[in-house]
Order: C-alpha cells, then structure tokens, then sequence
C-alpha cells in the first residue's frame, strides 16, 4: 500500500462542521461525473478517496449525481488488505456471499447501514488517493466494440491497462491486480487509467484536476475517431397508442400496478427498423443493462392492425414471464417506439436513461469494429447475482400512500381546490396529470412537486375542457407520459355570478361549456382508456370522479348558471355510472362546501366575495369581510371547506369497490341529503 503521509481522515470526523477538503473534494467529483448522463446513469459507476488507514468510497444504491458525505461507506484498509489474501469459496454464489460479509465487517461505522460498492478492494488496490469509476458512453463505444484490445493498444499504448470482460466482484478484483502488477514491470510507474471490456474505465489521481484532465484526454482521443455524432431527433407517437398502451399496461401489471412510457426518437427509430438492426441492441453490453432493463427485450411490429398487435405482445408477455421470470420492462415497436415499464415513474426514467445509454454504444461501437455484448454466460451471473439485485433494488424501490402507482388526471389542478387534490395524490404515491390551462401555474406547480426525492410523478398538459380536441389530447399525452388512466377528477370550473338581468346568454354559454359539457367530454375519453384497461385486466378497477358543488345539491341564488351546470352534473355522473359499472369504472360525484380561502373566493380582484358583493347577493352587505361572515354563519361547522375535507371524500370513493353513481356531500352540515 501506498503511503500518503500524516493527515489521515478519522472516520469520528467525517462531518459537514470538520470535513477534511478531500472529503469535499471527492464529494464534488462525485456530483460533477454523476451529473453527467454521458459518463453515469442510474445508480453506476463509484468514486472513492483513501489515506493510510481508511478508503471513503460510494456506498452501493446511492446516486453520484446527488451523493454527500453520508452516501460513503468508510472501511479499514488492512481489513481490506487481508480480504485480498484471503483464500474463499470455490463456489461462485457463496463465494461472492463470503466476499460481501467481509466488506461488510471492514466498515468502521456499520451502525450507517451503508453497503460499500463490490469494487471496493479494487478502489483500494489502486495506488492513488482518488478513484473515479464511471460508464462512460464513448468509452463504452469502444470497449463494447469487436477490436477493443487492439484498437486500445493503438489509441493509448502504455497510458492504460486493458482488462477484458472477467464477472464483477473478486473475480474481476484479482484480474485487475495481476494486470496493475504487470503494467508495474512493464513500465516502472503506477497505471492511471484502466479500461474494462464490456464495463467502463477507472482514472485515478492524486488530485481531482488531474482526474478532470485525465478524462478530457480520453474522451478527445475517443472524438478523434468517432467524429461529429449525429444529433438524436424526436419522433411523434402513433395516437394508436392510447388503445395499445394501456392494454399492455395491464398485461405487465400481474404484481401490482406498473407506470410505462412511450418513447421514440431518430436513433430509437434507427435500432427497430428491422429485425437485422433491433439484434444490435436486443443484448446488453454492460452490466447495468441487465441490472436496469433486463437481460433481454421484446421485440414487435405495428403495421395499422392494433388488434393484431395486441394479440401478438399477449403472447411474448406470457412467454416472457414464464421463461425468465421476469416483467419484461423494454417492449421495442417498430412503427411505434419503445414501451418503458417499471414500478414508478422514476425507474422508467432510469430504463430511458439506459436504453438510450445502449443505443448509443452500440452506435459509437461500429467505429470500433462493431457491437460486441455480453455473452450469455456473462448475462447469466449478473442475472443472478445478489450484489447487483440489491443496487438495483434500492434504486429503484417502491412508493408508498393510499393511491401508491396509481395514474391520475386532475383538470383544473394548477391552483385551488385542484393544486390541493393534486399535492395529496402526489404526496401518497400517484403520478398525476396537471391538466390546466394556465401554463405559467401549472409547469411551476410540477416542478416544485418534482423537486423532492420521489420516485412518482407530476406532469403538465395544458388543456382547455371544453374542446373535445384538447382532452382528447390530454388524454394521449397521460397514456404516452404513464401508460394508463385510473383515476379521472374532472374539477376545471368556473363561475359567474348574476341574476336573469346580468347574465348574458354568451356568459351561461361558456359556464355550461366548462361546468356541464366538459364532463361529458373528459368521462368520454377517459373511459375508453379505462374500459381498454378492464378488458385485460378484469379485477381492475378505476374512477372517474367530478368535483362538483354544494350548489348542484339546492338551487343557488343569482347563481343559476353555475347550479345549473352542477345540477346537470350529477344526472351525468348517475347516469354514466349505469354504463360504465360492467367495466369496473366506478364514476362519483364529491360536492364540496365553500372553500373561502382558495382563489375561487378570495381573489380580491374577480373572486366570489368580491362578484357576489357587486351583485348584491348578500343583503346588506356592505364588505367583502361582510359577505364572507354571512357564508360561514350558513355552515353548521362554522368554516369553510378545504382540499383536505376533499380529499378524504377522494379517498373513500377511490378505496371502496362497491359504491357508485353517489354525489358525496363535504359541506360541514351545510347541505343534509334525505
């Protein structure tokens, strides 16, 4: 071992207040490589820093991208040194087992829970202080190509050591360390750059500017051969989609529900062209492939027969499971794209990360000789290998809440009573359409609920719910974005206030547009989705529900066109309900009382307080704090209602399986039903 002087960096210190620069400096590293889809995706790659005693290196599952001080496991090096001397198993899977336990039992803070990264040894067996490992896309193109070793040799001579594919973990270990060894003879100098067949390169360095500077070489020499990469155009999505998507959602969703995506570009359209092009993907090159994808695809054809296509995927699925078994998460389409299938929306942005990852490899491969993958042998012990099930694992895990991997539509949910509805769907697990008109609120409100560590979803569409067109639209983009609809609240409403003598007739025309007929048009499209659903899976339930008004429940006063709408309302829900029931959709309406405090109300420029004032609807009224005493002396609780009152009438129509065809009163007593 390496002797890098007195400062060693205790483990009791590893803390933001006492951080040694180093620590900070491998955490900036860390983010600066993890950041970068082109050097690491999903949970890849490790980094590390040692001193004399201690080696601080990626604990496995934890992200470069976003890593600090807490994601690295801290080990004693002479354990380490005696893992590397010490004699094991000569079964492959107890061996790996005995391997892990000691890495385990060389942590100095095992009360973290951290597990070190399988490449640990391998970090501490380089002779710098600092380790970046990572999956670099055009490194890849050339170790996943069929002439790497020789087209290695040509494009860095002594500078590497090249390492082919060997299984990962002590196997990989003890081969690095004969080639380490003989580099070390050969040259006299310690290696800086190791490049692995069919797995990614590690730079090592006494200071992470020389890291930076180490890869920039690399990656140059790499440019010199592959030239200017041709840009990745988006392709559109077939609307046949939402009559293919969800049936497919279901077919993969035996074990719980699934979130999938449609994706598809120029390069994607590129690899299934053809059964000839779609091979040259249709195997993983590295291990995160098998890890994040699976080791194999599905592969199919769409020509315009989608009954025909369905029947055909059926068919795969079923094979698919039963011989792996595994879910297939990648279904390629030609004349289509690919379909991406996970748990949450999280691991299918992962799975569209690494597909792409290995379209480009592929890509990049074919100046290196052409595409070289994993052999089956090599695919079998990552299949199986339990270090590379629990990264995979922790990376992509499971939600959790009441509505936990369910897709929902909320209209109107940039603001309001729909910003509330949305926020708890999001909160306990749902991914959720923002279906709104305004854009500038509802992008923003997306990104403020993404911004947390979720592994579920918010998504904007703007959308006006009284063209057919625009919800017709609104459902493709949920189909294509989450691969499905299980819960549809229609809540987009307006209202103006006014007796028979303001109201005019283009005022009633645009309020029953949006109260009344853009009900029927949401129910419309999102029950097609839904009954697509049911017929391929029959114990799945879904709801459309509409967030209707305590004014559909009694007539309102200089308020008619709004009752009216709400009135109107109900008789759809009732009588949707009748039709849609034998296809398990479930269609309810929830009448809320007042809610004071959202925009509705107290927007003091056009909110309700301020027209029902204008419009003398409060007797003697002469404020907006005067008619806001007056609404809330008519309710027996004594307040107005909130997205939480709603919610939980929300929650009881989703949870019970029974109950349909209802208009739930949340009014605080102000409206009692007989």
């Amino acid at each position: 071992m390496c002797n890098f002087g007195k400062r060693n960096l205790k483990p009791e210190t590893f803390n933001l207040q006492i951080m040694k620069p180093e620590i900070q400096q491998l955490i900036e590293v860390s983010q600066f490589y993890g950041s970068k889809k082109d050097f690491v995706i999903a949970g890849g790659g490790n980094t590390s820093f040692k001193d004399d005693e201690h080696i601080y290196v990626k604990a496995s599952g934890v992200s470069l991208a976003t890593i600090d001080e807490n994601g690295f496991a801290v080990l004693d090096r002479k354990a380490l040194k005696a893992i590397s001397e010490k004699t094991y198993s000569t079964n492959v899977m107890e061996r790996e087992n005995q391997i892990k336990n000691d890495l385990l039992n060389a942590r100095t803070q095992p009360e973290k829970g951290l597990r070190p990264s399988v490449e640990t040894s391998l970090h501490d067996l380089i002779a710098f202080k600092f380790v970046v490992h990572t999956h670099s896309t055009k490194v890849n193109g050339l170790m996943c190509g069929k002439d790497a070793e020789r087209l290695t040799a040509e494009l860095f001579g002594n500078d590497v050591v090249y390492v082919p594919y060997v299984d990962p973990g002590y196997v990989l270990f003890k081969e690095v360390e004969a080639r380490i060894s003989a580099y070390r003879a050969k040259t006299g100098n310690e290696p800086q750059i190791i490049l692995l067949q069919n797995h990614g390169i590690f730079v090592a360095a006494d200071t992470v500017a020389e890291i930076h500077a180490i890869y920039k070489k690399v990656i140059a020499k790499l440019d010199a051969v592959l030239g200017q990469t041709p840009e990745i155009e988006p392709r559109a999505i077939d609307r046949a989609a939402t009559k293919i998507v969800p049936a497919v959602r279901m077919m993969l969703s035996g074990n719980g529900l699934k979130t999938v995506k449609v994706i598809n570009n120029s390069l994607i359209e590129k690899f299934i062209s053809s059964d000839e092009e779609y091979t040259k993907i249709a195997s993983p090159f590295i291990p995160d492939g098998i890890v994040y994808c699976n080791s194999s695809f599905i592969y199919a054809e769409y020509t315009g027969d989608v009954d025909a296509l369905l029947t055909d995927l059926s068919g795969k699925i079923d094979s698919y499971i039963k011989t792996q078994p595994k879910t297939p998460k990648v279904i390629c389409i030609k004349g289509l794209g690919c379909l991406l299938a996970s748990d949450n929306a999280q691991g299918v942005a992962t799975l569209e990360d690494v597909l792409m990852d290995t379209c480009l490899v592929s890509l990049y491969s074919e100046k290196f000789g052409g595409q070289s993958p994993m052999t089956p042998e090599q695919v079998r012990f990552i299949d199986t290998w339990e270090v590379e099930q629990y990264r995979s694992s922790i990376a992509l895990g499971a939600t959790g809440g009441r509505v936990d991997k369910r897709i929902a539509v909320v209209t109107g949910g940039a603001q309001g009573f729909g910003a509330g509805i949305v926020e708890s769907l999001v909160e306990n697990g749902a991914n959720v359409v923002i279906a709104d008109l305004n854009e500038e609120k509802g992008k923003t409100f997306a990104e403020s609920l993404n911004a947390g560590k979720r592994k579920n979803k918010a998504f904007f569409v703007k959308t006006d719910v009284s063209n057919a067109m625009s919800v017709e639209s609104l459902v493709f983009e949920t189909v294509r974005e989450f691969g499905g609809i299980d819960v549809f609240i229609s809540n987009a409403g307006i209202l103006r206030a006014g007796g028979l003598d303001e109201m005019t007739p283009e005022t009633f025309e645009l309020m029953t547009k949006v109260n009344y007929s853009a009900y029927f048009l949401c129910a419309k499209y999102a029950s097609a989705v839904m009954k697509l659903q049911n017929k391929y899976k029959k114990d799945h339930f879904t709801d459309i529900i509409q967030i209707n008004s305590k004014s559909g429940l009694k007539g309102s006063n200089r308020n008619f066109a709004y009752a009216g709408g709400k009135f109107g309302g109900i008789g759809l829900t009732q009588s949707f309900a009748l039709e849609l029931m034998p296809s398990k959709i479930k269609v309810n309406s929830i009448c809320p009382g007042n809610f004071f405090d959202g925009p509705l109300w107290a927007d003091p420029g056009n909110g309700l307080f301020v027209q029902y004032l204008r419009a003398g609807k409060v007797p003697g009224a002469k404020t907006i704090d005067d008619v806001k005493r007056f609404y809330e002396a008519q309710v027996p609780a004594g307040r107005g209602c909130t997205p939480l009152d709603v919610m939980r009438a929300v929650y009881y129509v989703i949870e019970q399986e029974y109950e349909t065809g209802q208009a739930v009163p949340v009014t605080g007593g102000q409206n009692m039903l007989n």
